[in-house]
């Protein structure tokens, strides 16, 4: 057998989507046995309905008797093919009729673009069900609106902002990759679906194993030798999160082992080739005359270019979010730097000593979290209203259904961009601004 038919015999194993049904059964996670229309008719009848606050939208009668006409009328109905949320399930959330079963789940968020909803599962192991939700949830949008603010408002603005560069960069190509490569998510059956937001993208490669990897390396290569901590803490976290990241994307069924290892061998190269670059980068973004114009410039052109790659799915928004953060983010440190708002400590101070924690400390830390997110969602928000209507106007495009209206290029790359852009732009000029402006800076 010649080494290119052992790397191709390889390759097939470990994208088996029989491998990752073997980890999910491993783990306690398994498909509920399909139900016969009978019998979940049956279960519909001797259901407690009266009083239970899972059945939305009912209107129960008398205890014991029959519903009135158009009780499930906000009820979603299961799929034909039995893999989707029965009745008394909305968001994705699993529910039964009648007393809540502790085995059973259902999928994290429904797909807001698509609609999609996804499997009820068996899990015998909550306690690894919740750590592998962590895991996932730490290369979601949730995860990086809290983290890369809480490093440029409490920590350190100039590893929060090459932390921002060296994510924006990984993610770019990972998704650029993905719709160049274009294979599919693992199949189901054998998989269960725990996850399906991100169902309608590529697999190849893993760009959560990209995300996790490339954070905490980044994370101990830019604060090593800056502030003083003993390195084998940073030993200790790259790989913990590294692999909590990537083994709850095999546990949630949305990728292959294969993937996983091309997402971090993949960012490893990344991080080889462009790390060095990064503090170039950070300092022409500050301190260039012509940096916002050729930010904004350089960032739409890249957007523009991966909205070319392939049709459309929610990789398209996921790629304009993260460049317009990017670039947002970018613009505001240069007003920020230009203003002298907020001022990295010279080199003469370094390596820099965590400050004692006190309770002003901790007590400021907590107000410029929660006064700076506040302020960021209120942007995100008025800007979404804003910009859809808007672009739909534009390019004549109805805006009825706001779901299809995203799936054009023409809405969905302005949203993100500006939207993201704004937001990006807030965190590190508007709202550090404030903080200095009430005397929390």
């Amino acid at each position: 057998m010649s080494l290119r038919q052992r790397l191709a015999q390889l390759v097939g194993r470990l994208q088996d989507p029989q491998k990752v049904a073997r980890f999910q059964r491993l783990c306690g996670v398994e498909a509920p046995p399909r139900r016969s229309a009978d019998q979940r008719e049956d279960e519909k009848a001797e259901a407690p309905l009266a009083g239970d606050p899972r059945l939305r939208g009912r209107q129960p009668g008398a205890p014991g008797g029959p519903q009135p006409p158009g009780s499930d009328r906000n009820q979603c109905p299961a799929k034909p093919d039995g893999g989707g949320a029965p009745n008394g399930v909305r968001n994705g959330l699993a529910a039964e009729l009648g007393p809540a079963s502790p085995r059973r789940a259902g999928a994290l968020r429904r797909n807001s673009l698509t609609g999609e909803e996804g499997q009820l599962a068996r899990v015998s192991n909550w306690p690894l069900y919740c750590l592998f939700c962590f895991g996932t949830e730490l290369g979601n949008e949730l995860f990086y609106i809290l983290f890369f603010p809480f490093w440029i408002w409490n920590l350190d603005p100039l590893v929060g902002r090459r932390l921002v560069v060296i994510w924006v960069l990984v993610m770019y190509l990972g998704q650029c990759t993905k719709d160049i490569i274009r294979w599919p998510r693992p199949a189901s059956p054998p998989v269960v679906k725990l996850e399906v937001f991100y169902n309608s993208e590529y697999s190849m490669p893993s760009t959560h194993a990209m995300s996790g990897t490339a954070i905490p390396i980044s994370m101990i290569l830019l604060t090593y030798g800056r502030w003083q901590y003993p390195l084998i803490y940073g030993l200790i976290l790259i790989p913990c999160w590294c692999s909590l990241v990537c083994l709850s994307r095999i546990y949630m069924g949305m990728h292959s082992i294969l993937d996983i290892i091309a997402g971090f061998l993949y960012t490893i190269l990344i991080l080889a080739v462009f790390y060095p670059f990064v503090d170039l980068i950070d300092n022409f973004n500050q301190t260039h005359k012509y940096a916002p114009f050729i930010i904004i410039g350089l960032h739409l052109a890249l957007g523009i270019f991966s909205f070319t790659l392939d049709t459309w799915s929610t990789s398209r928004g996921d790629t304009a979010e993260i460049l317009g953060s990017g670039a947002g983010i970018a613009c505001g440190s240069h007003v920020t730097y230009n203003m002298g708002l907020v001022l990295d400590p010279s080199l003469d101070t370094l390596p820099l000593a965590g400050p004692p924690i006190t309770m002003t400390l901790f007590g400021k830390a907590i107000l410029r979290i929660l006064i700076g997110m506040v302020f960021v969602l209120i942007v995100r928000d008025v800007m979404k209203k804003i910009t859809i209507p808007l672009a739909c106007k534009i390019f004549n495009i109805p805006c009825d259904d706001i779901r299809k209206a995203r799936q054009h290029m023409e809405v969905e790359l302005p949203y993100r961009y500006i939207t993201y852009g704004m937001v990006g732009f807030s965190i590190t000029f508007f709202v550090p601004y404030l903080f200095f402006f009430i005397g929390i800076s």
